[in-house]
């Protein structure tokens, strides 16, 4: 595997970079989807709407919340999940 050089790219193009490799699985997609339709979700709440394990789903919200898509707040035992949009806004604005 071979060694990105990252001096030669500037700190955006890094941070695009960051998101679109978060943005490139389906279940990411399905999660960002609901969470746009429903808003603040725990990651049982996701369960019910995307059919994989609590395990994988919890591995794909930690790569999108480490990229700063997603934003989460804890009430009492739950942490719930929401978008961030000002990093998604980030994304429309360059395409």
């Amino acid at each position: 595997m071979g060694i990105t050089k990252n001096h030669i790219h500037t700190q955006d193009q890094i941070n695009l970079a960051r998101l679109f490799k978060a943005l490139g699985h389906p279940a990411r997609i399905a999660i960002i989807e609901n969470l746009l339709m429903h808003d603040n979700l725990n990651c049982n709440d996701l369960r019910s709407y995307i059919q994989l394990a609590q395990a994988t789903i919890s591995a794909h919200i930690k790569e999108l919340h480490d990229v700063g898509i997603l934003d989460v707040k804890v009430v009492g035992s739950n942490a719930y999940y929401g978008i961030y949009k000002k990093t998604l806004e980030q994304v429309t604005d360059y395409l």
